[in-house]
Protein backbone atom coordinates (compact mmCIF):
# COMPACT_ATOMS: atom_id res chain seq x y z
CA UNK A 1 0.00 0.00 0.00
CA UNK A 2 0.82 3.68 -0.68
CA UNK A 3 0.96 5.00 3.16
CA UNK A 4 2.05 8.46 2.20
CA UNK A 5 3.57 10.26 -0.72
CA UNK A 6 5.31 14.17 -0.98
CA UNK A 7 4.76 16.46 -3.81
CA UNK A 8 7.26 19.30 -4.76
CA UNK A 9 6.11 21.83 -7.47
CA UNK A 10 4.82 25.19 -8.04
CA UNK A 11 6.43 26.59 -5.08
CA UNK A 12 4.58 24.45 -2.75
CA UNK A 13 4.99 21.15 -0.85
CA UNK A 14 2.13 18.58 -0.45
CA UNK A 15 2.03 15.92 1.70
CA UNK A 16 -0.93 13.49 1.49
CA UNK A 17 -2.53 16.11 -0.60
CA UNK A 18 -2.71 18.92 2.18
CA UNK A 19 0.03 21.71 1.46
CA UNK A 20 2.61 21.75 4.40
CA UNK A 21 4.51 24.38 3.10
CA UNK A 22 4.31 27.22 0.21
CA UNK A 23 6.29 30.18 -0.69
CA UNK A 24 5.53 32.44 -3.77
CA UNK A 25 7.77 34.61 -6.07
CA UNK A 26 10.98 33.64 -5.09
CA UNK A 27 13.60 31.65 -7.42
CA UNK A 28 14.21 28.12 -6.79
CA UNK A 29 17.39 28.41 -4.38
CA UNK A 30 15.21 30.87 -1.73
CA UNK A 31 12.69 28.63 -1.91
CA UNK A 32 14.84 25.63 -1.30
CA UNK A 33 16.65 26.95 2.05
CA UNK A 34 13.33 28.48 3.69
CA UNK A 35 11.49 25.01 3.10
CA UNK A 36 15.00 23.84 4.84
CA UNK A 37 14.17 26.11 7.66
CA UNK A 38 10.62 25.39 7.74
CA UNK A 39 11.49 21.77 9.07
CA UNK A 40 13.39 22.77 12.16
CA UNK A 41 16.11 20.50 11.34
CA UNK A 42 19.88 20.28 12.20
CA UNK A 43 21.56 18.55 9.23
CA UNK A 44 24.50 21.36 7.99
CA UNK A 45 25.16 18.72 4.84
CA UNK A 46 22.11 20.05 3.42
CA UNK A 47 23.94 23.71 2.75
CA UNK A 48 26.54 21.57 0.39
CA UNK A 49 24.52 19.71 -1.42
CA UNK A 50 23.36 20.53 -5.12
CA UNK A 51 19.55 21.24 -5.97
CA UNK A 52 18.46 17.64 -7.04
CA UNK A 53 20.06 16.19 -3.87
CA UNK A 54 18.14 19.21 -1.92
CA UNK A 55 15.38 18.62 -3.78
CA UNK A 56 14.88 14.68 -3.04
CA UNK A 57 16.03 15.73 0.93
CA UNK A 58 13.12 17.57 1.52
CA UNK A 59 10.54 15.29 -0.03
CA UNK A 60 12.20 12.56 2.31
CA UNK A 61 12.53 14.30 5.10
CA UNK A 62 8.35 15.22 4.80
CA UNK A 63 7.65 12.13 3.57
CA UNK A 64 9.13 10.28 7.05
CA UNK A 65 8.82 13.39 9.09
CA UNK A 66 7.77 11.19 11.70
CA UNK A 67 10.75 9.04 12.47
CA UNK A 68 9.30 6.16 13.60
CA UNK A 69 7.64 5.06 10.24
CA UNK A 70 10.62 3.40 9.70
CA UNK A 71 11.02 1.52 12.93
CA UNK A 72 9.38 -1.65 12.07
CA UNK A 73 12.31 -2.01 9.80
CA UNK A 74 15.64 -3.39 9.47
CA UNK A 75 17.96 -0.76 7.52
CA UNK A 76 18.04 -3.73 4.73
CA UNK A 77 14.49 -4.22 4.85
CA UNK A 78 13.94 -0.55 3.16
CA UNK A 79 14.76 0.33 -0.69
CA UNK A 80 14.93 3.20 -2.42
CA UNK A 81 13.46 3.50 -6.31
CA UNK A 82 14.04 6.46 -7.94
CA UNK A 83 13.91 7.86 -11.41
CA UNK A 84 14.02 11.53 -13.53
CA UNK A 85 13.92 13.00 -17.12
CA UNK A 86 17.40 14.57 -16.98
CA UNK A 87 20.33 12.88 -14.42
CA UNK A 88 22.19 15.25 -12.98
CA UNK A 89 22.30 17.35 -15.84
CA UNK A 90 21.79 20.68 -13.56
CA UNK A 91 24.60 20.05 -11.61
CA UNK A 92 26.99 19.06 -15.01
CA UNK A 93 26.30 22.50 -16.06
CA UNK A 94 27.23 24.02 -13.11
CA UNK A 95 29.95 22.35 -12.71
CA UNK A 96 31.38 22.78 -16.48
CA UNK A 97 30.61 26.73 -16.10
CA UNK A 98 33.11 26.22 -12.86
CA UNK A 99 35.54 24.16 -14.54
CA UNK A 100 36.56 27.60 -16.55
CA UNK A 101 38.32 28.80 -13.73
CA UNK A 102 38.56 26.32 -11.53
CA UNK A 103 36.87 23.17 -11.33
CA UNK A 104 34.67 22.97 -8.34
CA UNK A 105 35.31 19.63 -6.23
CA UNK A 106 32.57 20.29 -4.30
CA UNK A 107 30.08 20.53 -7.57
CA UNK A 108 31.96 17.58 -8.95
CA UNK A 109 30.47 14.93 -6.60
CA UNK A 110 27.03 15.91 -7.53
CA UNK A 111 27.31 15.37 -11.23
CA UNK A 112 25.60 11.74 -10.79
CA UNK A 113 22.31 11.26 -10.35
CA UNK A 114 21.62 8.77 -8.00
CA UNK A 115 24.10 11.06 -5.47
CA UNK A 116 20.54 12.21 -3.98
CA UNK A 117 19.78 8.86 -3.42
CA UNK A 118 22.69 8.04 -1.34
CA UNK A 119 21.57 11.59 0.41
CA UNK A 120 18.58 10.41 1.59
CA UNK A 121 20.14 6.44 2.62
CA UNK A 122 22.52 8.53 4.68
CA UNK A 123 20.02 10.44 5.93
CA UNK A 124 17.61 7.94 7.37
CA UNK A 125 19.75 5.45 7.58
CA UNK A 126 18.43 3.22 4.65
CA UNK A 127 20.56 0.29 3.25
CA UNK A 128 18.08 -1.88 1.36
CA UNK A 129 17.88 -2.16 -2.82
CA UNK A 130 19.14 0.97 -4.80
CA UNK A 131 17.82 1.87 -8.21
CA UNK A 132 17.88 4.94 -10.06
CA UNK A 133 16.24 4.55 -13.85
CA UNK A 134 16.58 7.92 -16.13
CA UNK A 135 13.71 8.06 -18.33
CA UNK A 136 11.83 10.89 -20.59
CA UNK A 137 8.67 11.55 -18.28
CA UNK A 138 7.52 9.85 -15.07
CA UNK A 139 6.92 5.83 -16.00
CA UNK A 140 4.07 4.51 -13.06
CA UNK A 141 4.56 1.37 -14.76
CA UNK A 142 7.85 0.92 -14.39
CA UNK A 143 8.05 1.99 -10.93
CA UNK A 144 5.07 -0.11 -9.98
CA UNK A 145 6.93 -3.45 -11.34
CA UNK A 146 10.20 -2.59 -10.38
CA UNK A 147 8.82 -1.84 -6.77
CA UNK A 148 6.79 -4.86 -6.42
CA UNK A 149 9.50 -7.08 -7.25
CA UNK A 150 11.45 -5.81 -4.75
CA UNK A 151 8.58 -5.92 -2.17
CA UNK A 152 8.32 -9.81 -3.26
CA UNK A 153 11.62 -10.84 -1.23
CA UNK A 154 12.00 -9.40 2.54
CA UNK A 155 12.27 -6.07 1.96
CA UNK A 156 9.14 -4.39 3.82
CA UNK A 157 9.16 -0.76 3.08
CA UNK A 158 9.97 1.32 -0.46
CA UNK A 159 10.21 4.99 -1.25
CA UNK A 160 9.70 5.46 -4.77
CA UNK A 161 9.34 8.23 -7.18
CA UNK A 162 10.45 11.46 -9.38
CA UNK A 163 13.18 13.76 -8.62
CA UNK A 164 13.88 15.70 -11.11
CA UNK A 165 15.37 20.04 -11.95
CA UNK A 166 16.77 21.50 -14.58
CA UNK A 167 17.22 25.51 -14.18
CA UNK A 168 14.49 26.94 -12.39
CA UNK A 169 12.37 24.14 -13.37
CA UNK A 170 11.88 21.06 -10.43
CA UNK A 171 9.11 18.37 -10.22
CA UNK A 172 9.40 15.70 -7.14
CA UNK A 173 6.53 12.87 -6.25
CA UNK A 174 8.16 10.48 -3.41
CA UNK A 175 6.03 7.94 -1.75
CA UNK A 176 6.39 4.99 0.70
CA UNK A 177 5.11 1.81 -0.13
CA UNK A 178 4.84 -0.53 3.06
CA UNK A 179 3.55 -4.13 2.35
CA UNK A 180 1.62 -4.98 5.05
CA UNK A 181 0.10 -1.91 6.49
CA UNK A 182 -3.14 -0.17 5.61
CA UNK A 183 -2.72 2.99 2.94
CA UNK A 184 -3.89 6.09 1.10
CA UNK A 185 -4.14 3.79 -2.31
CA UNK A 186 -2.88 0.47 -3.38
CA UNK A 187 0.38 0.29 -5.16
CA UNK A 188 -0.63 0.13 -8.71
CA UNK A 189 0.28 1.86 -12.17
CA UNK A 190 -2.81 3.68 -12.00
CA UNK A 191 -2.89 4.94 -8.57
CA UNK A 192 0.69 6.15 -8.94
CA UNK A 193 -0.43 8.39 -12.04
CA UNK A 194 -3.29 9.66 -10.53
CA UNK A 195 -1.13 10.58 -7.10
CA UNK A 196 1.43 11.98 -9.88
CA UNK A 197 -0.67 14.08 -11.92
CA UNK A 198 -2.51 16.01 -8.81
CA UNK A 199 -2.73 19.30 -9.13
CA UNK A 200 -5.28 20.96 -6.74
CA UNK A 201 -5.17 20.42 -2.96
CA UNK A 202 -6.55 21.83 0.39
CA UNK A 203 -4.41 23.47 2.38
Amino acid sequence: MITHYCIIRDQNIVLDGKVIFSEKNSDLDAFLLNAYASLKVDYPKFYKMDNLSKLGFLAAEMLLKDRSLLNDYAPEQVALVLSNAHSSTDTDRRYTLSSRTAPSPALFVYTLPNIVAGEICIRHKIKGENAFFVAPAFDPALMADYTDMVMAGDTGASIGGWVDVLGGHYDVFLYLHEKNKAGLAEHTTGQLKELYNTTLWNS
